[in-house]
């Protein structure tokens, strides 16, 4: 390791001993124990001297959650008007300024109410970390952004309030709450989890035990590659040996785009390297000639993008092949993902040397090719 990046790692790791440090629980769904797992854990570091406060935790009108707020010191909600109504938010000013050592934050992927400082609550997450001070959250496996898709395909519901997937990388420590699909399922139909008039529409939907288990394993997986993640990143790696690199090439296509966006983020997730989303705009796709859909399209593939922890390339060009390879090149990709091309047989043979080209170029390189359904 030079001096340069030997005095970078090590401002890095100052950095790091400045913010505050992230618990996150997650689950396969509502009811699994994540906010009671989090205040019996509030309980024992109040025991063992710890100065933890309550910021925002949802009972959700269960008795045995409820019970637990007994004892514990619940920094008071801020309160505001929205609609004509008075609603509560968590208060970020007064965790800062009380300081606490740990702080118990629940719904990671909420949405805050309109004119918040921030518009999510994971940022405020990340802005009281920023000060120093510890925290111990909760998110739902349906909150992660890149399992959107895959989330939607299980259950039929499309997932608005999401958590993006560098936010969950930066959790320090991450803990699996884990029922079985009957011990949930027994929790519903008990009351224990929704009000009896909703029982009965949460379990033909939601939590049919199908899709329960799908979630489960979700959620399993998450948190095994969250740990892998941290075995690897806490060890000095051989700088000599070559690191995953993935590249997403997207085109103005907006269903494709985000398939192959979420998709590949997965994979750079679970092998915890470096990616990036490359667009080529030809000159049929330049600013004066594009659809506004397709350009609007465009944008929210971009933010996706960004948010799940990609740097983005957009280039200009006629020749959208040979600036596939030479970023691959410039850049040492070691995987690229493209969507499954849709064209007829005609401009199949039109553009087989084209592709032929492509798949030359990327073994000379020893670049791994990934076609996304």
């Amino acid at each position: 390791m030079d001096e340069r990046k030997s005095a970078e790692h090590f401002l890095g790791l100052i950095q790091k001993s400045r913010k505050g440090k992230f618990k996150l629980y997650i689950g396969m769904s509502a009811g699994v124990g994540k906010t009671y797992r989090m205040l019996q854990e509030a309980h024992s570091l109040l025991r063992n001297g710890i100065d933890v406060k309550v910021g925002y935790v949802e009972t959700h009108n269960r008795e045995e959650t409820q019970a637990l707020l007994s004892g514990l010191s619940v920094v008071p909600r801020r309160k505001l008007f929205y609609k004509g109504k008075e609603l509560e938010e968590l208060d970020v000013q007064a965790i800062i300024h009380l300081r606490p050592e740990v702080v118990i934050i629940d719904e990671l992927a909420h949405s805050n109410i309109e004119g918040s400082k921030n518009e999510k609550r994971w940022q405020d997450v990340l802005d009281i970390l920023d000060n120093g001070i510890n925290v111990i959250s909760a998110v739902n496996i349906q909150h992660i952004e890149s399992l959107n898709d895959e989330v939607k395909n299980i259950t039929g519901v499309d997932v608005q309030e999401r958590v993006p997937d560098r936010v969950v990388a930066l959790a320090d420590e991450v803990v699996n709450i884990d029922l079985t699909a009957e011990e949930l399922i027994d929790r519903l139909k008990e009351g224990k989890i929704y009000e009896a008039s909703k029982i009965e529409s949460a379990l033909s939907n939601f939590f049919k035990s199908e899709h329960i288990l799908q979630l489960r394993e979700l959620a399993l997986k998450e948190v095994t590659s969250q740990v892998q993640r941290k075995v690897e990143t806490e060890v000095f790696l051989n700088p000599n040996i070559r690191k995953d690199c993935f590249m997403a090439c997207i085109s103005s296509n907006h269903k494709t785009a985000r398939n192959i966006i979420r998709k590949t983020a997965r994979l750079a997730s679970y092998y915890n390297s470096k990616w990036y989303v490359m667009y080529v705009q030809t000159p049929k796709e330049s600013s004066d000639k594009i659809a506004l859909d397709k350009q609007r399209y465009l944008i929210n593939n971009f933010k996706l993008a960004t948010e799940l922890g990609a740097e983005l390339i957009k280039i200009q060009g006629k020749n959208v092949t040979k600036a596939i390879i030479t970023e691959c090149e410039e850049r040492k990709i070691t995987t690229l993902c493209i969507g499954k091309p849709r064209i007829t047989f005609l401009k199949i043979l039109a553009a087989s040397d084209t592709f032929n080209t492509l798949l030359k170029s990327l073994a000379h390189g020893k670049v791994d090719l990934i076609i996304l359904s």
